[in-house]
């Protein structure tokens, strides 16, 4: 009975907490929804009417849709690859003893504390400007034709500006599982006369795998909206180029003033970004099972 009770004084006290979070995220969407259903452009006061699916119409056969939804899917497969496959590396360098460790530790993490906006200004004008960047004199120094790569590789270079913010991320949880590892396990195998490679293969990958499934799932919730870096280097461009679904909402709603094909995006968004983390969550609640 006492039981019961404390639980229920539990509920009522955590539920105006509860109920705010709900009116925080119900309320937005709720209007976002209703807007999705409406003829709604910011030049044309007054003149609001519904018209029912006819947004999701325009937006889903779009040809920018097709073009945004492939360059999403391409910016989060490659940092995704850029990040576990260069957290591994980083993570096996790091677990090894030498001078200096812990800043060197702090050093490779420090990346992940900088505003997206500001690493993209320091990426566009310090390292990918075609005539000041570092790339650019060391193509000179080289004696070679600098190269623009926000303009002839721009989701190259967004993926590689995205990868570098999220790389300290994935070198953190995955030198922590590393840290986890039973170093008994390695020193018997490496007597039973099993070489570097293959204790990494049959010891290392096997304990890193749940520790890399998370990396992938919290990696993708956050890189299917990303949006700063792509506004402050190419807005998108050239064309379409490097647009994806996060700033084509963004386009249609506050560059073209279309809040109703705007809205309908952001359903699009939010319905396609439930879709990935719950097939990411059964993957990794199956990776988790003993």
């Amino acid at each position: 009975m006492a039981t019961a009770h404390s639980r229920m004084t539990a509920r009522l006290m955590i539920s105006p907490a509860v109920i705010m979070l709900l009116g925080w995220m119900i309320v937005p969407l709720s209007m976002t929804l209703y807007f999705s259903f409406l003829r709604y452009n910011l030049l044309m006061p007054g003149m609001e009417e519904w018209i029912g699916f006819t947004n999701y119409e325009y937006f889903l056969t779009d040809p920018a849709f097709f073009e945004a939804l492939g360059n999403t899917l391409a910016l989060v497969g490659g940092v995704l690859a850029i990040t576990v496959i260069g957290g591994v590396g980083l993570a096996l360098l790091l677990d090894q003893p030498f001078f200096g460790q812990g800043v060197v530790r702090i050093l490779v993490i420090a990346p992940f504390f900088v505003m997206p906006t500001v690493s993209a200004l320091v990426w566009k004008n310090m390292f990918f400007h075609p005539v000041n960047g570092l790339f650019a004199h060391a193509a000179k120094g080289m004696g070679m034709q600098p190269f623009d790569f926000l303009a002839h590789a721009p989701l190259l270079s967004i993926i590689l500006i995205v990868a570098w913010q999220w790389l300290p991320f994935a070198t953190l949880i995955l030198l922590t599982a590393m840290q986890s590892l039973d170093s008994e396990q390695q020193e018997a195998a490496e007597m039973d006369g099993a070489g570097p490679l293959s204790r990494f293969i049959y010891i290392v990958m096997p304990h890193l795998a749940r520790a890399i499934t998370v990396v992938i799932l919290i990696q993708t919730i956050f890189l299917l909206s990303i949006f700063a870096e792509i506004l402050v280097t190419t807005n998108g461009g050239p064309g379409y180029a490097s647009t994806n679904i996060a700033y084509l909402v963004y386009a249609q709603s506050l560059l073209q003033f279309d809040v109703g094909g705007g809205s309908a995006g952001g359903i699009v968004a939010v319905v396609l970004a439930n879709i990935v983390a719950i097939f990411l969550m059964r993957m990794i609640g199956k990776s988790l099972e003993p």
